[in-house]
């Protein structure tokens, strides 16, 4: 609670800052190169959220930078909206070791950065990339296919979920499924 409390006052700029310089759990802080609190513009109309960072975001401290975010930049530009005109991080923001899914106490011990990155921003729509976004934000334990082709709310904010940009670099097949996604999401902020 003392965390959140002290996340409450801070700016994102600031929330950023925290993320870099401190540890938030002990198994995926303490093996990082970067931590990668994510990127884009304050006054961000759509927030997109990944799982966690990959060996490229942990390189460089920047979120969806390899092959992955070279198809999320396509999938944006796609719906006109540049990547500077939109905020991308992940639900937690430190590597887990071999790409693994985050371990739920990592994920409850970072998702209180996740959830002050959206109250500063208030974006008008968010898009949960894969499920582990979509379960944390939404509060779930369900399939992909169960969260998609829906318009969820987190906090009163719509909330769509696709599949991550690193499940299409394998199943391409899915493209079409996330265009639609996408679409809804494009419509929402058109609203």
């Amino acid at each position: 609670m003392e965390m959140l409390d002290e996340l409450g006052r801070m700016t994102l700029d600031e929330v950023a800052d925290r993320i870099r310089t401190t540890w938030c759990c002990q198994t995926l802080c303490p093996k990082r190169t970067n931590a990668v609190p994510g990127e884009g513009s304050p006054r961000a109309r759509l927030v997109l959220v990944g799982e966690a960072p990959g060996a490229t975001e942990d390189a460089t401290g920047r979120p969806f930078v390899g092959a992955a975010g070279a198809l999320l930049d396509s999938i944006l530009e796609a719906i006109e909206l540049p990547r500077d005109e939109v905020f991308i991080t992940n639900t937690v923001k430190c590597r887990p070791p071999q790409n693994r899914k985050p371990l739920p106490d990592e994920i409850a011990s970072c998702i209180p950065y996740l959830w002050r990155q959206l109250a500063i921003i208030k974006p008008r729509v968010i898009v949960a990339l894969g499920s582990t976004a979509a379960e944390s934000l939404l509060g779930v334990k369900k399939s992909l296919s169960e969260l998609r082709n829906k318009v969820h709310s987190y906090n009163g904010i719509p909330l769509v979920v696709t599949y991550h940009p690193a499940a299409l670099l394998r199943n391409p097949n899915w493209k079409k499924s996330t265009w639609d996604d996408v679409r809804i999401a494009r419509q929402l902020l058109d609203r």
